[in-house]
């Protein structure tokens, strides 16, 4: 059988099963599974089946992956997503547009701990919204600030999307996690610029407050102390060499747990329902990672990996022009595909091209990462908006989309700015 004919085959398959809402692991490893007994056998397939998903799962490299879920549950059940946002709101509430400031601010701040966009989004809405509004925010403003906050949790480190990549791709782990930061604190300042040209065009859109007291802002520092420390000490010990990235997951999510009960915050019902809710997105995380390990077998028997990497570097336009194609189409699929499942598909294909192109691989990480994020809060799809609004079901869909489009254009152009200036991602990994 034609091995570029069934690869088309599987492609639109998996795009069919996957417009029928069917879940994309179980897609990926019907394409795969099915794909693989027709080129070889089916006693090869299905023996291909029953090992694939044991050895996954007790990898111990994807160890890490449920260790940083875990810190991010306990973290967000201890409340840490609170304190951060009530001190920023001392500090910066008084200014124009303050109170949206701190948000941005906290979405940063609580991203640095949780690691995950969506879990930022639904903590933000619940925590900053009500506040927003009872404040006299519009809820088109409140809630586009929200969602591209929410997108921070993806950059800023710890982000299982990069512990992906860099297990996919053999690069350090570590390193990413340390490229991440300058682009994640470019973020928050862009989002904040964003916010503060928004203000100035309706101002009267947007209330200001009389200044909080000294002693209220020092002591709103107090409550922040915990989640500034469990940063430290993950992305200082990894930066400092200190311990590896396992190790760093499973001490942050014990730092998290210690801190957690010490505050009072976390008792054996909290501390549970945190277990409960790490297993299940754990679980759908590794239904993903089965189900594109099986689709890489499958790409790679019908040398779709070779063959798409001899089409991309013998492009006529350059290695920059195929960068920006590469791009061009991350944005399209990050708004109609999860983003675990845009990296687990494509980054086989993608990355050796690239990597013949002559570009730096931590570099590229950061680049299909920070793009997979515009797909989090883009039409059609935009997970984060999609989350806001089944917590705020007064709030249409369309308003969302509207408040968050600002943000999304300064997002293209801080992603056009580290592909123009790769030093922004690579400043601080050249420095380990």
């Amino acid at each position: 059988m034609d091995k570029e004919l069934v690869a088309f085959g599987g492609f639109v398959a998996l795009f069919i099963m996957m417009f029928l809402r069917v879940p994309v692991g179980i897609a990926m490893a019907i394409v795969g599974v099915g794909g693989f007994g027709l080129l070889t056998s089916w006693s090869a397939a299905f023996r291909l089946l029953s090992q694939s998903p044991f050895s996954t799962v007790t990898d111990f490299n994807l160890s890490v992956v449920p260790m940083f879920i875990l810190m991010g549950a306990l973290a967000s059940g201890s409340g840490m997503s609170r304190d951060i946002f009530e001190a920023s709101r001392k500090w910066l509430g008084h200014w124009r547009g303050g109170l949206g400031l701190a948000t941005i601010v906290t979405c940063g701040g609580f991203a640095a701990i949780n690691g995950s966009s969506v879990a930022t989004a639904a903590t933000m809405t619940q925590v900053a919204l009500p506040e927003l509004r009872k404040a006299g925010y519009g809820d088109k403003l409140s809630t586009g600030m929200i969602a591209a906050g929410g997108t921070l949790g993806i950059m800023i480190p710890p982000s299982v999307i990069f512990v992906l990549y860099g297990i996919i791709t053999n690069i350090d782990v570590t390193r990413l996690f340390i490229a991440g930061i300058l682009p994640g604190l470019l973020g928050i300042l862009m989002y904040a610029i964003t916010l503060r040209i928004l203000v100035r065009l309706k101002p009267g859109e947007v209330p200001q407050f009389e200044p909080a007291p000294w002693s209220e802002r020092f002591a709103s520092l107090r409550s922040i102390w915990p989640a500034l420390l469990l940063f430290l000490f993950v992305i200082g010990g990894l930066y400092g060499g200190l311990f590896t990235i396992t190790e760093a997951a499973g001490m942050g999510a014990m730092g998290a747990l210690i801190i957690g009960v010490l505050q009072g915050r976390l008792g054996p019902k909290q501390i549970l329902e945190c277990f409960i809710l790490s297993l299940r997105t754990s679980a759908a995380i590794f239904l993903i990672v089965i189900g594109a390990f099986l689709f890489g077998y499958f790409l790679t028997i019908t040398q779709t990996t070779q063959n798409m990497v001899a089409f991309l570097v013998d492009l006529p336009v350059g290695p920059y022009g195929v960068l920006f194609l590469v791009v061009i189409v991350y944005i399209i699929l990050g708004a109609l595909m999860d983003e675990l499942a845009i990296i687990l598909v494509t980054i086989p294909v993608v990355f050796p091209a690239m990597m013949q192109l002559g570009f730096d691989p931590v570099w590229f990480g950061v680049v299909i990462v920070m793009t997979c994020t515009l797909g989090m809060i883009t039409p059609p799809i935009g997970m984060n908006v999609f989350v806001i609004n089944s917590l705020a079901r007064d709030v249409s869909l369309g308003t969302i989309y509207r408040g968050v489009a600002p943000f999304i254009l300064s997002d293209l152009i801080r992603l056009f700015l580290i592909c123009a200036f790769p030093i922004i991602a690579l400043l601080l990994p050249n420095t380990m």
